[in-house]
């Protein structure tokens, strides 16, 4: 009975250990992510920060097993869970939030090491510490089944989170839960420390591993063998971690930044992993090698022709990818997995890759690649992994079952083609922009846009897929508001119903662009615009001539909006405009209750709040509506079309104010007061994208 008591102990704390390590890493991301512009970078370079805190758990595990006595482990174990129940801090304050010119990165890895650094530390180390003493206090067991329940609880995790935490409690309530299971935790591990140290049985090191003691195929007892597999062990880790990385900032690019689409890659790369270490069985060389590179194919298309499929279908392509290619790598590496008491530096070595590739796509790639080449680069390593695989297990086979002459190059041909049609993406970006920059905010492009007209012809700014701004290259023209902000659209009528009403107004704008709204400028007019990316005021500036050709006078505050806002006194702005919300990565700050009660206090008696809803995913009017109402704001909808001799391209504005002859003005006549409907009103402890997705995307 006490053994079976003592069973259920390890069992409890390897599974409550796991499930709060993937629990944490969606909710400190999307804690600090609007800090930071709601950029897919801000999970990247969390997912760095994890899987290298890990890889030091994975070091601390070892050293502590391996350099000390069972009863100085347990005293030393002991001393750092106490540490990190005192220091805990999951939700960080307000201090850390960043001011102008912070480098975002270092900024993230600094509130990350504060707040969960050390709770996510310890907790990298309970998998293999607990398995290790589970072994020495029962030898003769395997503690194998602790490490497939470890991997269930993290699956687990990832998945509950988007679908059960996020949509049904708040922030805050979710950091206070999981600070409760983390103390609760600390106790269980501590006891399963104090009855290892007091076990009197000698210890087996076979029985410490977490893997089954069954030799794999072709592994060598041999220090010689072993040591030519860790690089094999370290590529194959780092390539499929930066495949997650790169597929997870792909799609965040191509489709919104959500937690849904953060763990759901995750968790594929965890699936991957479970299968093909639980049974040889889920693992075909043969249909996987064929089947990663048709699904690398695929990725390739999508990457080349991304309006070509549905919201539904890019996802549902990516991920197959992704899986296809993790089944790769995470099955000859389960191949290639040493005899039991090797393990420990297998696993190391897998660490050390996956955090490698985290290096790799969050710091190496932003500093030699101008574009988002991480991806181009990944899918062209696994197309020629994937192909390996398979000619490898093909050559095997008896010679009545191989692969005739016309599949091997059939399989040369995939490979050159994707390598051949990814360059040639890359190259045609490139060569089409006048200048390209990247930094933590993203990719922007400058590009000429010719036409046969000469009149017609355009300077566009696009960040990413996004269009950010167009002015015509025409002496005569270029004063013209162009795209979102033309004559027709929301933001363009309310201007004009102001300078009717009032003269010298005090304009502010969140989000530059490239300054269009600046053509709607008359003497004595002040615009004051906020823009977290610094490259693109310089941008604007510099090759875009809005800002200096209008009358009117622009100032330049660098950092995140609401940020800025809440420090400064009130501004009493006769029109405040958001226009932060037609790219995929949605701030979702800049939409809460707390955000419009700060607007509100910036604008003048009578002010207009202009908030620019146009998105390509998302339905943001019932967002918009609910925080007009709830600052008791009356409000109107504009939408607007194409206009081929102005560049004006389909826009939507929610047109907010409490001045009746504003909104009633001739120029607005075509507004209209949307009909009743359920509001979606946000909060700082609470939001979720995924709730107002456009239903025609699936």
């Amino acid at each position: 009975m006490k053994q079976r008591l003592i069973s259920v102990l390890f069992a409890v704390s390897v599974f409550v250990s796991a499930f709060l390590l993937f629990q944490v890493q969606p909710l400190i991301s999307k804690a600090i992510l609007p800090w930071f512009g709601g950029t897919p970078n801000v999970w990247t370079t969390c997912l760095l920060f994890f899987q290298t805190v890990l890889f030091g758990g994975y070091v601390y595990a070892h050293l502590l097993t391996d350099r000390l006595r069972p009863k100085w482990q347990a005293v030393v174990h002991i001393v750092l869970l106490t540490s990190a129940v005192i220091l805990i801090q999951i939700v960080p304050n307000d201090s850390w939030k960043p001011v102008g010119g912070d480098s975002p990165v270092l900024r993230i890895l600094g509130v990350l090491l504060v707040t969960v650094g050390l709770p996510y530390f310890v907790l990298s180390t309970t998998g293999p510490l607990l398995q290790a003493w589970f072994g020495r206090t029962f030898p003769g067991r395997s503690p194998y089944r602790l490490y497939a329940l470890s991997n269930f609880g993290s699956l687990l995790a990832l998945l509950s989170y988007p679908f059960v935490f996020e949509p049904v409690i708040g922030m805050g309530q979710q950091a206070a839960l999981w600070t409760i299971a983390f103390m609760g935790l600390a106790v269980l591990c501590g006891l399963c420390a104090i009855t290892s140290a007091s076990a009197q049985f000698p210890v087996n090191d076979d029985e410490k591993s977490p893997a089954e003691p069954n030799t794999s195929e072709g592994e060598s007892g041999t220090d010689e063998v072993v040591a030519s597999r860790w690089w094999q062990w370290f590529g194959l880790s780092m390539i499929a971690s930066v495949m997650l990385l790169a597929t997870t900032n792909q799609v965040c690019q191509d489709v919104a930044v959500i937690p849904f689409l953060w763990v759901v890659p995750l968790s594929l790369y965890l699936l991957t992993f479970i299968l093909c270490f639980e049974s040889e069985n889920w693992y075909s060389r043969l249909w996987y090698g064929l089947g990663g590179a048709f699904c690398v194919a695929m990725v390739t298309y999508l990457m080349t022709f991304p309006a070509a499929l549905s919201f539904a279908s890019q996802i549902f392509v990516y991920f197959a990818g992704l899986f296809a290619v993790c089944m790769v790598c995470h099955g000859e590496l389960a191949r290639l997995k040493p005899e039991p008491k090797r393990l420990t530096a297998f696993y190391l070595t897998m660490a050390a890759g996956g955090a490698c590739g985290g290096l790799f796509v969050g710091v190496l790639a932003p500093m030699i690649f101008p574009l988002y080449l991480e991806m181009h680069f990944g899918l062209v390593i696994c197309c020629v992994l994937t192909m390996a695989v398979y000619f490898h297990e093909n050559s095997r086979r008896e010679e009545g079952d191989q692969m005739p002459v016309w599949g091997h190059l059939g399989g040369f041909v995939v490979i050159i083609g994707v390598a051949i049609i990814l360059q040639s993406q890359a190259s045609a970006v490139i060569r089409d922009a006048v200048e390209i920059e990247r930094n933590f905010y993203g990719v922007l492009r400058i590009e000429d846009a010719y036409d046969v007209d000469a009149s017609a012809e355009t300077l566009n700014l696009r960040h990413g897929r996004i269009l950010h701004g167009v002015q015509f290259k025409d002496p005569q023209k270029r004063m013209i508001p162009t795209t979102y902000y033309g004559e027709n659209s929301g933001v363009g009528r309310t201007m004009n119903a102001l300078h009717e009403h009032r003269e010298q107004l005090k304009i502010g704008v969140v989000g530059l662009g490239v300054g269009t709204l600046s053509t709607y400028g008359q003497e004595g007019d002040l615009f004051r615009y906020y823009e977290i990316n610094d490259a693109v005021v310089r941008i604007a500036q510099d090759k875009f001539s809005f800002l200096s050709q209008t009358p009117s006078q622009s100032e330049m505050i660098i950092g995140d909006a609401r940020l800025m806002l809440e420090q400064e006194p009130d501004q009493k702005y006769d029109l405040l405009v958001l226009d932060a919300f037609s790219g995929d990565s949605v701030p979702t700050h800049l939409l809460t209750k707390e955000a419009a009660a700060v607007y509100r206090r910036h604008l003048a008696p009578n002010g207009v709040l202009a908030i620019h809803i146009s998105n390509l995913h998302f339905d943001l009017k019932p967002v918009a509506a609910a925080i007009a109402e709830e600052v008791g704001l009356d409000f109107r909808i504009a939408r607007g079309g194409f206009q081929d001799e102005t560049a004006e391209v389909p826009n939507l504005w929610l047109i907010a104010s409490d001045d009746s002859a504003i909104l009633s003005d001739p120029n607005l006549m075509e507004l209209v007061k949307p009909s009743p409907e359920e509001r979606v009103l946000w909060t700082d402890d609470f939001s979720n994208l995924f709730t107002v997705l456009h239903k025609k995307l699936f």
